[in-house]
């Protein structure tokens, strides 16, 4: 039904198709959401739909309910507004009541954060974020490290000028890679529903493309050129001289927020596994030169610990 007006079949007048010059309805007109979900990575609207309850309350508290994506888990189409995007939603616990979603995050959370039947590998992104951890993105709050040298303008730890922008939203890594398209985590060609590529994979080649959602806010010079870590080109490129392959910012940092080390420090135990004597952390040693140490086992390399 939303796609009679959001969709491939909605009325030439609703996209503002084949109208007379100067003339639009509605202005601005509407955007053809349908065309996101048939993008390689998408919410299983299509795929999972009817299976929304009436009156369901989300967070789900039932592992055994099947996880689904309909529209109205996150539009109420009879109270929303330009003004309003989340009104009807329902998603902020205040004592044994539940109030209408104010921002993006909280909307996530519905089905992200403590649901009891997230599946697999999937975990609590509520969680993550918390300002109470050591290190987090800065979407809930602005973030603890003061002093993070790759980010590229207007990008800042810490608000001060009118125009520095310390804080990100959800959507501002997960939407539609067509900057045209409708706004929101409908679709995407990259995985995990991304706005730009974020290759997790061991053993590849780093390129701009290969990184391109980091290198949205973090400068690829500047995290090559090593100013906070002296390794990082070392590890993100590899060694030509033995043939080994760089491996991903995913192996030694989480995208959300770690819980256990500053820096979004989380090691992928995919690739990263405990040193001989069964360690696996890293400890910071200094902040003005950026020095800790790493006790671990990558790539047959044991680190117990290595130093910088």
């Amino acid at each position: 039904m939303c796609f009679v007006c959001h969709g491939d079949r909605a009325p030439a007048k609703l996209l503002n198709r084949n109208l007379p010059r100067g003339v639009t309805f509605p202005d601005p007109p509407l955007k053809n959401v349908e065309a996101e979900f048939r993008k390689n990575y998408h919410h299983p609207t299509f795929e999972d739909g009817g299976v929304h309850r009436r009156n369901e309350t989300l967070p789900e508290t039932d592992p055994r309910m099947p996880r689904h994506a309909d529209c109205v888990d996150c539009h109420n189409p009879h109270l929303l507004s330009s003004t309003k995007k989340y009104a009807g939603i329902p998603g902020k616990r205040a004592g044994n009541q539940y109030t209408d979603v104010t921002t993006e995050y909280e909307l996530c959370y519905r089905c992200h954060g403590a649901s009891a039947n997230l599946p697999g590998r999937y975990t609590n992104k509520k969680a993550e974020f918390s300002p109470g951890n050591p290190s987090f993105h800065p979407v809930e709050a602005e973030g603890k490290n003061s002093m993070v040298v790759s980010l590229i303008k207007p990008y800042k730890e810490k608000k001060v000028a009118p125009g520095d922008v310390s804080m990100i939203t959800c959507g501002d890594c997960h939407a539609s890679d067509d900057p045209s398209a409708p706004r929101g985590p409908h679709g995407s060609r990259y995985e995990h529903i991304l706005v730009d590529n974020y290759s997790t994979r061991d053993n590849a080649p780093e390129s701009a493309f290969a990184y391109a959602l980091c290198y949205r806010c973090h400068s690829r010079s500047s995290i090559l050129g090593n100013e906070s870590f002296p390794y990082h080109a070392l590890h993100i490129q590899g060694n030509t001289a033995t043939l080994t392959g760089g491996t991903s910012c995913y192996t030694c940092h989480t995208a959300h927020g770690s819980t256990e080390n500053k820096y979004l420090i989380r090691f992928n135990t995919d690739v990263v596994t405990p040193d001989s004597h069964g360690q696996l952390k890293f400890v910071e040693r200094g902040v003005a030169k950026f020095s800790g140490e790493c006790y671990l086992t990558c790539h047959g390399v044991e680190h117990s610990p290595k130093q910088y």
